[in-house]
């Protein structure tokens, strides 16, 4: 959320009719209908119940953006949403391809060298792979940088 404020503060233009994507990208499921060796055995009424939470909580993060959106009082942008599942970096690398981005813009979790190393870096990877300019908005570390006073 702290990425898509800065864009809407700096990066969109209020003279251009810009198109904003807003993408989620939900996890692929871990979880396997069947026990096939790779996974564990969840009836359909769990698998169900996780897919509906994920659908939930998507919904609600993308209201919330275009919430924020329609409270930045542009009526110039629009702003279209895209709802994906799968590895975050080959989904995000895919749509920026395919919606031929000008720029793609994406937060940072700011992970330390440890984590990174383990878990890999979605914005990295994202910035190795696609044909756009990557701008990667980091959240300042104390809440008082945020509001500009020190």
């Amino acid at each position: 959320m702290y990425a898509l404020s800065w864009c809407l503060k700096n990066i969109i233009s209020q003279c251009c009719k810009d198109t904003l994507f807003l993408l989620y990208v939900r996890s692929a499921q871990a979880f396997h209908s069947s026990l096939d060796g790779t996974g564990y055995l969840f009836s359909s009424d769990v698998l169900a119940t996780v897919d509906k939470y994920s659908n939930d909580v998507a919904n609600c993060i993308i209201e919330k953006a275009k919430r924020m959106c329609r409270e930045k009082g542009d009526d110039e942008v629009k702003v279209e949403v895209i709802i994906e599942s799968g590895d975050p970096r080959d989904v995000i690398c895919r749509v920026a391809e395919n919606i031929n981005a000008d720029v793609l813009v994406m937060g940072s979790h700011g992970y330390g060298l440890i984590q990174r190393a383990f878990l890999g870096s979605v914005s990295n990877h994202c910035a190795q792979n696609v044909k756009c300019p990557v701008l990667i908005v980091k959240k300042p570390k104390s809440s008082s940088s945020a509001t500009g006073t020190k």
